[in-house]
């Protein structure tokens, strides 16, 4: 298991007494591009996608073994895991949002808009009322690097909810390539990341039931393409970028960063107190334990 020195950025004095291990550990490495890490408490282990090689990989922090969970996995990207313990992904190859339920069937949860296929559903959040928010920009339909090379039907890169219902709506239509998002503690705002503007930025919305307004640009990236968004339990938001995680104040400060050394293309908390960090960063995936956590749902 390799080790690299953590090191924690201070920008702004709210981010002086955020810190943690002091080395960072590697888990796993070897992958072409890894995306969606998402902790299953009850089993106590991590799964993560490796896209370009189609197959989602599964840590298991009992043993430290990682093995294959899914293969051939539909290219999968983003992932989350529900209220109710199942896991929802978001497949590029199949151009859908699906559920994995407990007994291992899957659940396809959204696959078109007005009779449209998506483009290749990226990331995904579920809210408290048990509604699922993704993006959808082309990467998977792009090449056929990350998925199957194809023109998109739909003609643009959208955000969309998915209600409990199965009604499928667009809730935000004005991005270029909408990537990570991530609700606020009390879920009154909605942070969707662009990466394809320049410079790359994160939008904030205000939430009003199913519906979005505002899209005012909260914070811009000084390092690449801001990609996956988590928000901690003091009500921070942490970015990946190209020099590793950002983290951000509610009013829109970056008051500090964790760096890695690989580009980061997603994070989310886990472990038994929510304070192990897991990050996602080109080939391979990283975690420390911190003295800040994840928000309890």
């Amino acid at each position: 298991m390799d080790k690299v020195k953590a090191e924690f950025v201070v920008l702004d004095e709210r981010f002086a007494h955020v810190n943690g291990d002091e080395w960072i550990q590697r888990l796993h490495t070897g992958c072409r591009w890894t995306e969606g890490p998402a902790y299953f408490p009850a089993g106590r282990y991590l799964v993560f996608s490796d896209i370009p090689n189609d197959r989602v990989l599964r840590w298991d922090e009992l043993t430290g073994v990682v093995g294959v969970f899914r293969e051939p996995a539909g290219f999968h990207n983003g992932h989350t895991v529900d209220r109710q313990g199942r896991l929802v992904s978001c497949e590029h190859g199949e151009r859908r949002v699906t559920r994995t339920e407990h007994d291992g069937s899957t659940t396809v949860l959204a696959d078109r808009h007005q009779g449209k296929r998506f483009n290749s559903p990226n990331d995904v959040v579920e809210s408290s009322d048990g509604a699922i928010w993704f993006t959808d920009p082309s990467y998977g339909i792009d090449s056929d690097y990350e998925g199957h090379q194809a023109e998109s039907e739909i003609g643009a890169c959208h955000v969309y909810r998915a209600a409990p219902d199965g009604s499928v709506t667009i809730v935000a239509d004005d991005f270029s390539r909408p990537n990570g998002l991530a609700f606020s503690l009390d879920e009154s705002l909605l942070y969707v990341s662009d990466t394809r503007q320049d410079p790359s930025h994160i939008r904030v919305f205000q939430v009003d039931g199913g519906a979005l307004s505002g899209g005012e640009v909260f914070a811009a990236s000084d390092a690449g393409g801001f990609d996956g968004l988590r928000v901690d339990a003091s009500g921070r938001l942490w970015a990946a970028a190209h020099d590793g995680l950002h983290c951000f104040a509610p009013d829109g400060t970056r008051i500090g960063k964790l760096r890695v050394p690989e580009v980061c293309s997603n994070l989310t908390f886990g472990g038994p107190r929510r304070n192990d960090l897991f990050i996602t960063a080109s080939s391979s995936v990283y975690t420390l334990r911190v003295n800040f956590s994840g928000p309890r749902l």
